[in-house]
């Protein structure tokens, strides 16, 4: 955990701890979030083809579209639980090795 905190440049347990929280809630919540508007567009399963291709073409357009929707909200919960500061740089880091660094 020393390696992962001199990484990440976090100075307590603690506020690893908070981290991994924001990180597990983040996850769960991003998809649950974006249902609504999944369910909306028509991205649902049975509309996908039963050829070999069907499935895994869903799955990509589904982990697509709820990317936004976890990037919002992983900033978010960093700030409620605050560590903007770590979240909105680790945010800018990632999307910068996307290729969507422009953003920012």
């Amino acid at each position: 955990m020393q390696k992962l905190k001199e990484r990440w440049g976090i100075t307590s347990n603690f506020q690893l701890v908070i981290i991994f929280i924001v990180f597990a809630i983040t996850g769960s919540s991003s998809v649950y979030v974006a249902k609504p508007f999944l369910d909306l567009i028509g991205l649902q399963q049975e509309n996908f083809s039963t050829a070999w291709w069907g499935s895994p073409l869903y799955w990509f357009l589904r982990i697509l579209l709820i990317f936004p929707f976890y990037q919002v909200l992983l900033v978010i919960y960093g700030w409620l639980f605050g560590q903007f500061r770590f979240f909105w740089a680790f945010e800018k880091k990632m999307l910068k090795r996307i290729g969507l660094g422009f953003l920012f």
